[in-house]
């Protein structure tokens, strides 16, 4: 029988952490570039470019990722398409995540008084520019929070990426676990390890906002 030290269970896990750090910036940016996508057409003038967005939102936020996950992977095999875990599982972390990210921002966003609005429309901005200038300043400084405590739920979402069978953290822990019978061993260092992971993103929410709050007051 081999005998695993902890160090090889370490290493293992810390090899599959790294697929779970890619992916989650992976679904970070790409989600956050189709999220300000859908904000803009989420706050349009046009009627069809809100419904559009609305929709989208309702669809991705009312459906379970794990079911998201699933027809990224298998459904699109249907019609003959062969994708790869890595890509499925980025496309729909990606995808579900601008939903989140859209719908956050908008909610920030609309937190700004519409004086503001008027103000920069008095200046004789169009509304990109008041969006640009005016508008998105103000509403960064709301958003820091929770955009990045939003980050860390994608980092605990690639966890269900082991279904259409992805080898990130936690799926290597259930793989590390079947060899070396240390169940407790193993997922006690992938609590650990997700922990060091998510910990450092609340911990930087928490500066940026405070150093914006100050930048703010002194201005």
């Amino acid at each position: 029988m081999i005998e695993f030290t902890l160090w090889d269970i370490l290493r293992n896990l810390l090899l599959a952490t790294r697929w779970t750090i890619l992916l989650s910036l992976v679904s970070f940016i790409g989600g956050g570039a189709v999220g300000l996508g859908l904000l803009f057409l989420r706050i349009s003038k046009r009627k069809a470019f809100r419904a559009l967005a609305k929709y989208y939102i309702e669809l991705f936020q009312g459906t379970p990722l794990l079911m998201q996950l699933f027809i990224a992977f298998f459904g699109l095999g249907l019609f003959g398409i062969d994708v790869p875990a890595w890509l499925a599982a980025g496309l729909a972390l990606t995808l579900w995540s601008a939903a989140f990210l859209a719908e956050i921002w908008r909610g920030c966003v609309e937190a700004v008084a519409r004086g503001q609005w008027e103000a920069a429309a008095s200046l004789g901005m169009g509304r990109l520019q008041q969006m640009r200038y005016v508008i998105l300043p103000q509403a960064l400084r709301v958003a820091i929070p929770p955009t990045v405590g939003f980050s860390v739920q994608i980092v605990k979402g690639t966890a269900l990426t082991s279904i259409i069978g992805f080898v990130e953290l936690s799926k290597a822990g259930t793989v590390v676990t079947n060899a070396t019978f240390q169940p407790f061993t193993v997922y006690g260092l992938v609590a650990l390890i997700y922990f060091a992971l998510c910990w450092p993103l609340s911990k930087s929410s928490q500066i940026l906002e405070r150093k914006l709050n100050v930048a703010h007051r002194n201005h």
